[in-house]
């Protein structure tokens, strides 16, 4: 079988790359690119598993869809291209790490970093419509992105699990193993920020369990 990903991640979603919602998913978004635009571009919808092999995971950060804006989207969470202006909850994001932390305002939103260190930076759907959030919501990709998190979630590396927000919550049961951290609070969003994501204290409380277990800290500095 043709490699997707070019890591352990191809032979961990071999079963669900063959299974026939994946077909169906391939199917649609063919016609989706020729039709809409789409992001990410499509050599770019794999770059979180590309990124961070399973073996290499020590935190995972959940989003719900691409940015639907030209330019943005990359394949990561959250993250933007170099040189885009970080959107309103990357901003949030990098003021709490500053308050957490005490790091300052990073000048990119790019969040590649953050990735090599282990951070998986995954949207539960891999790809949008072009100014239409959650368009391709439904079409099979939480199947896939919810197999990658139960996969992890049976790992015996200690992982640290950052749910922001409903959706990303919701994915809190796929996590079995209970030595894990699950973390959660409301989504970084400018509408739901206030209401305890600032003060969340999820970059040092992560970065504290993952030492407490002997595994190097995330370096949350870009």
């Amino acid at each position: 079988m043709r490699k997707l990903i070019g890591n352990n991640w191809d032979d961990i979603l071999a079963p669900q790359f063959e299974a026939e919602y994946y077909l169906k998913l391939r199917e649609f978004l063919k016609t989706e690119y020729r039709s809409h635009a789409i992001y990410p571009s499509m050599h770019d919808i794999f770059n979180a598993l590309k990124l961070t092999p399973p073996e290499a995971v020590r935190a995972v950060i959940i989003g719900q869809d691409p940015y639907i804006n030209p330019g943005q989207a990359h394949g990561l969470a959250f993250s933007v291209k170099e040189g885009i202006e970080p959107p309103p909850s990357l901003k949030n994001i990098f003021e709490e790490i500053k308050t957490d932390l005490g790091l300052e305002i990073p000048q990119t939103g790019h969040l590649e970093a953050w990735a090599k260190q282990g951070v998986l930076l995954l949207n539960t759907a891999l790809t949008v419509r072009a100014g239409a959030s959650n368009s391709h919501a439904g079409n099979g990709w939480e199947q896939l992105t919810d197999s990658v998190i139960a996969h992890i979630g049976t790992q015996n590396t200690p992982t640290a699990y950052l749910l922001w927000g409903r959706n990303a919550q919701s994915k809190a049961n796929l996590v079995a193993n209970p030595s894990h951290l699950v973390l959660k609070a409301p989504h970084p969003s400018p509408l739901s920020a206030h209401r305890g994501f600032f003060g969340c204290k999820h970059f040092s409380k992560t970065n504290a369990y993952l030492s407490e277990n002997n595994l190097p800290p995330i370096n949350w500095a870009l």
